[in-house]
């Protein structure tokens, strides 16, 4: 292919392209974009409840290490 018939071809692509009927509507667009920040706020959704849930097993374990050791001083003759 020669570079002038190259040229005139991605011309007459151009033209085709241009020509073409969108391949969605504004309609469409619209959905799409929803649909992608609804996606966005239930990853955010789910990157909260696990940071929640694992900031309440650190907490769980630090009471539960706090009375064991309350617990075993008590046993061993602590009296507050």
């Amino acid at each position: 292919m020669s570079p002038k018939e190259r040229e005139e071809f991605i011309k007459d692509v151009a033209t085709a392209i241009r020509a073409a009927d969108p391949v969605l509507t504004e309609e469409e667009v619209q959905y799409v974009r929803m649909a992608l920040e609804k996606q966005a706020q239930s990853i955010k959704l789910r990157q909260a409840v696990i940071e929640k849930t694992l900031s309440g097993l650190a907490w769980a374990f630090v009471v539960g290490v706090f009375y064991l050791v309350v617990e075993w001083a008590k046993n061993h003759g602590y009296k507050p």
